[in-house]
């Protein structure tokens, strides 16, 4: 009775929405130059919004200090502070944007993972040692992963929750970091070392971490988890000792993404559901280049794909993050018309907003899908906002979209 009445009422919403809803428009793809901070030299985008309106990162700033920026459409790059010392840097942010974690410098010289929110940067602490990071949350923003120094002066993967900080263990050697968490905080990703002190890529979940093995080299690290959970990216050794990108799953297990040309890469992030990786790969010449791969299709050279949008000797030299649906990808390149390394934000402009079948047509399928998982908690395509559950700010995007693409 419960989803009858809540389909209902969607579906009237619906009904009322649509008598003013005008056709949809076209979205093409697009690059913004996020520029620095006052004083600043170079910046990098290390993260960003599910809906790609909010970017972070850091910016290099002339006094040789970094600050962590968080960056929107309309508001440009806003400096986050400190802990009271001369640095600071922004990895990782809600799916909303509101929510920013990451390390801040504190007066004494140690370096601890914050909470930025609302204007006030949180010192998240440490399990006894002097240092700390946080480089992940989840979408909500209420589970935070990183690194932290015990009182022994190791170096430990963490997470954050409910006030209190967790040691993730190792995998039978002294020292770990986690990288990533999936969007209801329940899977956590990284590397730890073995017992013979090699890094291992890591998948923890449940109070147990996996080993995910290499491509045949000594040492992997794992850089990003899906927001689903089942996909692990990063980077392994193979055989012959190089760095490669992999993507890891439970039935396929670590799968090298190989390069654009040159000899190494490294896989930094992965969509919502597993199928859209980027990273950086060193091209024939050897120089870094920010690659896509998706599945089913070739490694790619995002300078290639997009070369219309980079003028006079611009380049993307690392897609460092990716939105859960795919679109937008932020990372580091250079920036030809201000002649300085910057942080960019790149629409690839699929899918289109509403586009819950990933089709190229905003239409009745997608309605649909919204519509009979209206209601639903956890993170899923129709929860397109990322906020954790399938309602009507989901319904109005596919409303206000309707007929794009087709």
């Amino acid at each position: 009775m419960w989803k009858r009445q809540n389909l209902q009422c969607a579906l009237l919403s619906a009904i009322v929405a649509l008598l003013v809803v005008t056709a949809g428009w076209s979205q093409q793809s697009s690059i913004v130059w996020l520029g620095v901070l006052l004083n600043g030299s170079r910046s990098s985008a290390l993260a960003v919004s599910a809906d790609g309106s909010v970017v972070v990162g850091w910016c290099h700033l002339a006094a040789g200090n970094y600050r962590a920026f968080r960056w929107t459409a309309n508001g440009g790059m806003q400096d986050l502070g400190t802990l009271g010392g001369s640095s600071s840097y922004a990895y990782g942010v809600s799916s909303n944007g509101s929510i920013v974690v990451g390390l801040a410098y504190t007066h004494s010289g140690a370096y601890r993972a914050f909470r930025w929110e609302n204007g006030t940067m949180h010192n998240l602490g440490t399990l006894g040692g002097d240092y700390s990071a946080a480089y992940d949350t989840s979408a909500d923003g209420s589970v935070i992963v990183g690194m932290a120094y015990d009182a022994d002066g190791r170096m430990r993967a963490v997470r954050w929750a409910s006030g209190t900080v967790q040691d993730l263990g190792t995998l039978g050697g002294n020292s770990g970091r986690a990288n990533s968490v999936s969007a209801n905080g329940l899977v956590v990703a990284g590397e730890a070392t073995n017992n013979l002190e090699y890094s291992r890529a890591f998948r923890w979940q449940n109070g147990v971490m996996q080993n995910l093995g290499t491509l045949g080299g000594a040492a992997s690290y794992g850089y990003s988890v899906s927001a689903d959970g089942t996909t692990v990216v990063g980077q392994s050794r193979n055989h012959a000792g190089f760095l490669i990108a992999f993507l890891w799953t439970q039935p396929t297990g670590m799968v090298a993404l190989g390069t654009v040309g040159g000899t190494q890469s490294a896989a930094t992030d992965v969509s919502a559901d597993g199928s859209i990786v980027v990273g950086w790969s060193y091209n024939n010449a050897q120089m870094y280049r920010a690659f896509r791969w998706r599945r089913n299709h070739p490694i790619e050279d995002l300078n290639i794909s997009y070369a219309n949008l980079l003028t006079n000797g611009s380049i993307l030299w690392s897609a460092n993050a990716i939105s859960p649906d795919g679109r937008y990808i932020v990372g580091w390149g250079y920036n030809a018309t201000a002649a300085r390394e910057e942080a960019f934000l790149l629409d690839t402009g699929f899918p289109l907003r509403g586009d819950v079948d990933r089709n190229g047509c905003v239409e009745d399928a997608d309605l649909l899908r919204v519509l009979f998982e209206f209601g639903r908690q956890g993170y899923r395509n129709e929860d397109l906002n990322w906020d954790g559950t399938v309602d009507d700010a989901d319904l109005l995007t596919v409303l206000f979209n309707f007929g794009s693409g087709c």
